[in-house]
């Protein structure tokens, strides 16, 4: 690597929350990494919602963190809020969100990038890519200047042919304030890559001096603090509220007389938005029995007077958002400093690209992000990770590292992607996971701390900590199956405050199967429990595993069957135009995407059961399949 010649291991085209994971992973690997940016003044910039987690997407962080990722450890030294949710129900849906300040947040981001001697930051817009014989081997940026590199990651979000959207006026941007990447879509055309148009948007910001508070309901943060990284020595920072207000009548009538002014609704966006998180005139029309939405107001940090209106994106024209915050409780006097916009961006639809994230048809080049088709800064995140690992992984001719969909929802989420034709922005939720009990967020370092550490993401001292709260697990679990808590006045008088009762000893394992019963009523109930003084990491999950053992089980079975199909490997070389027995349609998108397992293709949309059959008997009687493959 020479960096006076613009020769570099590694190009990262992008320093959102892909581009920095990919970066941070391929420079702590050894690789010389240039990270190109459209403005180094917003790195790791959260341009929608200032907040890390929620459902499903706390365990991606976890799962980041215990792979040797960072996004974990600066969410927690930057949090103005930590907050679990779905508290009272079962620990797969249990997830923990951290209110961010955006500007520490990205600060933090900046100093580990800088701070890094192996990543070399530019300013710049990547324009041209060159591939030899399907090989890439460097870009070109907006001046003309070549870099050359053996592995290329692109991570451009929203920017790539971005154009944002304020009723019916709309300008070339990625964001607002900032340039679109003009000229790298028709580069990656020409290399016979396509490209397709999404939506996203994002709500206005407000000054919070002109809010009156005490019209909404106070969302305050947890006073038992949790956190996403692993390691230890998480600050304890001070907490501060979030509050609740909802749209009304006069909300919704206001938008439905200006939808003829919204972008969207008169056609002008082609690109389709995010499902699961919709503009909030989608919202009125699609839910038109609705009287009533939730709006969350976050504050962006504590530098700013800036406030989020979460849950009211929106398209329509600056001078009608403003009427429509001013019917919202509390927000009748609120000055707007930043408008609402939709954005529509180029993607690049991730069927094209293997597990590992690398392209079919370009070997070196990888895809990260937004550029995927996914939305949300933890599934950005995610992907950048397994990028930068696997960037690197291809220049040692080492073997990728893809992680199966049992392994982990960063493994579901890649799987997703690369299996089934995403129509709109992917963003992880739990039901997206056929075992999403075994892959909570509370047990990401047990099942993708081993694998961080033999990559030398996780170094020695951070392995040996999980090293040590394993064995600790495991110890007590083998403690409270064999100590006996006894039928005594105390302990049922104690107990009959949970609605509880025992007539006779009973081993601690097997009370606390109990429903009502937590580790912590054990600790009330006898002393010696109390005073082993066990660390709140381990015995919640000493309470999961004995709680939910018999479910837990279950699931390792239906696990265990799955693989079944995954042991059914796919021939590179088939011709499923040769097969006779499946249609024509079910050819067309086996031929697509190129499963590499049965289990894959029996995860592809519109593949049926019977043509699974049919492959697997080809494959079983490999001396009838040689015709096809």
């Amino acid at each position: 690597m020479d960096y006076l010649k613009n020769t570099y291991d590694c190009i990262v085209v992008g320093a959102g929350h892909a581009g920095c994971e990919a970066a941070i992973a391929a420079a702590k690997l050894g690789a010389k990494v240039l990270l190109c940016t459209l403005n180094v003044d917003n790195i790791a910039l959260m341009p929608c919602n200032p907040a890390i987690g929620g459902p499903a997407k706390s365990t991606l962080v976890r799962e980041i963190d215990a792979l040797g990722g960072v996004m974990g450890e600066v969410a927690d030294a930057t949090y103005i809020q930590m907050k679990m949710l779905n508290s009272s129900k079962g620990p797969a849906v249990r997830a923990l969100r951290a209110q961010s300040d955006k500007k520490q947040y990205m600060n933090y981001m900046r100093n580990i990038i800088e701070s890094n001697d192996n990543i070399y930051l530019r300013q710049a817009c990547i324009t041209h890519l060159i591939a030899e014989n399907g090989v890439i081997s460097g870009a070109v940026d907006e001046f003309g200047i070549e870099y050359k590199a053996r592995s290329i990651i692109l991570t451009t979000g929203t920017s790539l042919s971005g154009r944002i959207f304020v009723g019916l006026k709309s300008y070339s941007a990625g964001r607002l304030g900032e340039p679109a990447a003009i000229g790298l879509s028709e580069s990656l055309k020409k290399l016979g890559i396509s490209i397709k148009k999404l939506k996203t948007g994002t709500p206005p910001r407000v000054d919070k001096r002109t809010i009156d508070y005490s019209k909404m309901a106070i969302q305050p943060g947890d006073e038992e603090l949790n956190f996403y990284s692993f390691k230890p020595n998480r600050p304890v920072r001070p907490q501060y509220p979030c509050y609740l207000t909802r749209t009304n009548e006069e909300t919704h009538r206001i938008i439905k007389e200006n939808l003829d002014k919204s972008p969207m609704f008169q056609g002008l966006i082609e690109g389709v938005g995010p499902r699961y998180c919709p503009s909030i005139e989608d919202k009125i029309v699609r839910f038109s029995s609705n009287p009533s939405h939730h709006i969350f107001i976050e504050p962006e940090g504590l530098g700013t007077y800036e406030v989020y209106i979460q849950g009211f994106s929106s398209s329509l024209p600056a001078d009608v958002q403003v009427k429509m915050l001013h019917t919202l409780p509390g927000l009748e006097k609120a000055h707007v400093i930043k408008p609402a916009y939709a954005v529509e961006y180029d993607y690049v639809p991730a069927v094209q690209t293997m597990h590992s994230l690398m392209s079919k048809d370009i070997k070196g080049l990888f895809f990260a992000g937004q550029i995927n088709g996914t939305s949300g800064y933890e599934e950005a995140a995610a992907q950048g990770l397994i990028a930068g690992i696997n960037a690197i992984n291809y220049m040692n001719n080492s073997e990728m590292l893809e992680l199966s969909r049992s392994s982990s929802y960063i493994g579901t989420l890649i799987d997703d992607l690369v299996t089934k034709d995403i129509q709109d922005p992917y963003r992880m939720l739990t039901s997206r996971s056929e075992y999403r009990l075994l892959l909570r967020q509370d047990n990401a370092d047990a099942r993708l701390t081993p694998t961080g550490y033999k990559l030398g993401l996780i170094d020695n001292m951070q392995y040996k900590i999980f090293s040590e709260k394993q064995e600790n697990i495991e110890k007590e679990m083998l403690r409270l199956q064999e100590y006996k808590i006894s039928a005594t006045d105390k302990a049922n008088e104690i107990l009959s405050k949970y609605g509880e009762h025992i007539d006779r000893g009973m081993r601690a394992s097997e009370l606390l199967k109990r429903p009502n019963i937590t580790y912590k009523i054990l600790k009330e109930l006898d002393e010696t429990i109390a005073n082993a003084n066990i660390p709140r990491d381990v015995y919640e999950q000493v309470e999961v595993l004995i709680k939910y053992d018999g479910y837990l089980k279950r699931q390792e079975f239906q696990v265990e069957q799955a693989g079944k199909l995954d042991k059914y490997k796919i021939p590179d070389d088939i011709d499923y135009e040769k097969i006779d027995h499946i249609s024509s349609e079910t050819k067309d998108k086996l031929s697509k995407i190129r499963p590499k397992t049965l289990a894959q293709a029996s995860r592809i949309g519109g593949v049926k059961p019977a043509d699974i059959s049919v492959l697997m008997v080809l494959l079983e009687r490999h001396s009838i399949a040689r015709k096809v493959f």
